[in-house]
């Protein structure tokens, strides 16, 4: 069996991982990890088994919402808006996976602590975290281009609108249908 590559180095800084050395742990339906880890692009995956997969919200004191727009390389839903986020790496827990998924596309840094779990969405072979970040209206973003190609602030209802409109990204429509109604809007 090949080694399983680390996301997190000893000095407990995150690396970057090559997509094809990209581990995930497979969880049941409950959630709860089977023992078993699955290399990401793995042809066929195991029935009735899950990965981790996180977003979070960041939400400004003004109430606006940060969107960002999946770059144009994207194999999958080039130019769709969503929620920052991402696939867990074997090991990590679901607020340090949504941390540094935040952290790595847009550049905004935030304890897993001050995460608000808004809920959990299923999907075939993924389940969803779904998070909320507080933040100053003064933050600051440096987007990762190769995953990002825009941000924007938006009202709450503009999520909404985007929905409608067709412009999230595909994922988001079933997801937001589940959980926006769940998501404090004040």
């Amino acid at each position: 069996m090949e080694p399983k590559p680390r996301s997190q180095s000893h000095s407990g800084r995150w690396r970057e991982v090559n997509t094809e050395d990209e581990w995930w742990d497979i969880l049941d339906a409950q959630g709860t990890q089977t023992g078993e880890i699955l290399r990401r692009g793995t042809p066929s995956w195991p029935p009735g088994r899950f990965h981790l997969i996180v977003a979070v919200c960041v939400r400004r004191e003004d109430g606006t919402v940060l969107l960002t727009q999946r770059s144009a390389d994207k194999v999958e839903f080039p130019f769709g808006w969503e929620f920052p986020g991402g696939s867990a790496f074997s090991g990590e827990s679901s607020r340090d996976a949504a941390v540094r998924e935040l952290r790595e596309e847009t550049g905004v840094v935030v304890a897993p602590s001050t995460l608000t779990f808004v809920g959990r969405f299923a999907e075939t072979s993924a389940l969803l975290d779904f998070y909320i970040a507080e933040q100053q209206s003064s933050v600051e973003l440096t987007l990762q281009r190769s995953e990002v190609m825009a941000a924007e602030w938006v009202e709450p209802w503009e999520v909404v609108r985007r929905l409608e409109a067709g412009l999230m990204a595909d994922p988001w429509v079933a997801r937001l249908d589940s959980l926006w109604a769940k998501f404090p809007h004040s």
